[in-house]
């Protein structure tokens, strides 16, 4: 059985105060061009949808225009797509009832009930059955009527959260099993610390997001999303694809694409990266005003100018515009005291966090994990 996976369209993104929706579209047409050629049997998308849980009405069209070709590329493949932190839940669950009887698996919100389940959908092949359970970003807030608290009356981790819903579910080993999720999921024996996060991404305070990779022990495929680069969750079939295209300028550089998976019998899984190339990349330039103007580009570029002497700020930027027509942002390497003599080197930016901690002084731990919590939830009511 084949599979795509992919993940974290965020539809609608601005970089920058750019905005990218031409080269979105350029992205997910490349995208149904391969399904149209691969011919995958089941695709999956594995949350953030949109960047924004209420989307403009672009990017609404755009996502309709990309499920709509994607179907018509595949018209017998099973689309199963999951909301992401970034999506409104609520919304993307609308018309799940009906979406289903097309082939088209829209599911927004997890299990909320005792009675409820994670969606499942199961596609057959020569091998037998493929199980794919569909879990949507999980904040313990939202499924506390199934989890219950800890003993001590105190709401459950996301961790103690996840590994509750998946144990319920009483997943069947011996048959092919796929797990849909949309989590911050952390190989065994791993600092949250240690592992490489792209500033597009939403973290929260401590990382108190972070899940273990062993809930995902049953299952012989992982479609993860959440994680902007790709990455192994300390195995090979436990995998983030990342973003189908830069979201930041830190992802200059990466190369994109999205996950071909074979799942043969019991225990045989292929896994293929397909790459994609954007319609503009984006760039960091790096040296003097000089040597930057001789490299003109339609490309995103962030310039970091070296140049030790004082430049003309006007000019400096008409001239850097006229050269790089999508010019997201102008840095120096070098700013310069009154008296032109030193550099200047900023003092680092600080969290929110560390800012609050340096106001308020000498703060116990039982405070510390207050204010994590105040900010965390000030955090999720922003998305």
């Amino acid at each position: 059985m084949k599979i795509f996976h992919l993940s974290d369209l965020h539809i609608g993104l601005k970089l920058l105060n750019m905005d990218l929706l031409e080269d979105q579209a350029y992205i997910l047409d490349r995208i149904t061009d391969l399904a149209a050629a691969r011919k995958p049997d089941a695709v999956v998308v594995a949350g953030d949808l949109y960047d924004k849980p209420v989307p403009s009405v672009e990017a609404v069209a755009l996502f309709d225009h990309f499920v709509t070709a994607l179907r018509g590329a595949v018209p017998e493949a099973e689309i199963m797509m999951i909301s992401g932190n970034h999506d409104s839940a609520a919304r993307t669950n609308l018309f799940r009832g009906l979406l289903s009887r097309e082939k088209v698996h829209m599911i927004g919100l997890p299990p909320e009930r005792p009675e409820d389940h994670l969606e499942k959908v199961t596609l057959r092949d020569a091998f037998g059955p493929v199980n794919f359970y569909l879990l949507p970003f999980v904040r313990p807030s939202m499924v506390r009527l199934i989890t219950g608290n800890r003993e001590n009356g105190t709401a459950m981790s996301y961790d103690e959260a996840l590994r509750c819903l998946i144990a319920r579910e009483q997943v069947d080993t011996a048959e092919r099993n796929v797990l849909v999720s949309h989590q911050f999921y952390l190989p065994a024996g791993k600092n949250a610390e240690e592992v490489e996060r792209m500033s597009s991404e939403v973290r929260t305070v401590g990382n108190i997001d972070q899940v273990s990779a062993e809930v995902l022990a049953p299952f012989d495929y992982a479609a993860l999303g959440h994680i902007h680069k790709p990455m192994k969750v300390g195995s090979e079939i436990y995998r983030y694809p990342g973003t189908p295209m830069a979201c930041s300028v830190d992802e200059a550089g990466q190369q994109k694409g999205i996950l071909e998976v074979e799942l043969g019998k019991k225990g045989d899984t292929a896994i293929r990266v397909l790459p994609l190339t954007p319609l503009r990349e984006i760039r960091v330039l790096r040296g003097t005003l000089a040597e930057i103007l001789r490299k003109p580009s339609e490309d995103y570029v962030s310039v970091i100018l070296t140049d030790t002497s004082d430049l003309d700020v006007m000019d400096m930027q008409d001239r850097l515009r006229n050269a790089f027509p999508n010019l997201l942002e102008i840095r120096r390497e070098n700013v310069l005291r009154a008296d032109y003599d030193a550099p200047y080197s900023p003092r680092a930016e600080k969290s929110p966090y560390e800012l609050c901690l340096d106001f308020l002084g000498e703060v116990d731990e039982e405070e510390k994990a207050l204010l994590r919590d105040v900010l965390n939830t000030v955090g999720e009511e922003r998305e």
